[in-house]
């Protein structure tokens, strides 16, 4: 999968675009991220992606945890977004720190809580905001200190619930306005002051 540390020999270093585990592997231990980001997602028949979530420092992956606990197969897919630093820690050395770490188990727990109140908020997103309300909040969250986004729609439709071609149809409204301005691959936000002001209506 790639490179290990040689200080820690459950620490590997792994390049971007690389698949850690895909739907009907079994489950190898827990994984926890040290550096970088990992997409856990499922592909639809027609082969559009549809993000679950991201793992990243301090975040937990419920698929692992999931396989681990209840001894099931993964159900979706998981790919390194960048180069990134996992750890694997193996189910026999999981379940004793579990029982035996308080500190362990006191974070794992959190970490499960945080993400299932993250995907709460994600469910009363999609079902109560708009689609222009939602891909605010996206170009928000994954603008840089560029003030760019890079993504395309494909991936922004996915990252909201939607279709491309409404996605399509919103930027180019936010175009229209002058908020964003629309590359190949990539969109600059021109007032993020006002995409934050479309963010935080509630519907």
């Amino acid at each position: 999968m790639g490179a290990t540390n040689s200080e820690n020999p459950h620490i590997i270093r792994v390049k971007a675009g690389t698949v850690l585990f895909r739907p009907g592997q079994e489950c190898q231990g827990f994984v926890k991220v040290h550096s970088g980001r990992v997409k856990v997602f499922l592909t639809a028949e027609n082969g559009r992606e549809i993000i679950l979530y991201r793992v990243e420092p301090g975040d937990i992956c419920l698929q692992t945890f999931g396989c681990l606990v209840n001894q099931q197969l993964y159900s979706a897919e998981g790919r390194a977004e960048n180069d990134i630093e996992i750890e694997i820690i193996p189910r026999p050395e999981f379940n004793r720190l579990i029982v035996s770490d308080t500190s362990f188990r006191d974070q794992v727990f959190s970490a499960v809580a945080a993400r299932f109140k993250y995907f709460e908020f994600l469910i009363e997103t999609v079902a109560l905001s708009s689609v222009e309300v939602r891909l605010a909040r996206i170009l928000l969250r994954l603008m840089d200190d560029e003030k760019t986004v890079c993504a395309t729609q494909e991936m922004l439709a996915s990252e909201i619930g939607s279709a491309r071609e409404v996605v399509s149809r919103q930027l180019n409204a936010f175009a229209t306005k002058g908020l964003v301005k629309i590359m190949r691959g990539q969109i600059l936000l021109l007032a993020p002051e006002k995409i934050a002001k479309i963010a935080k209506q509630t519907s």
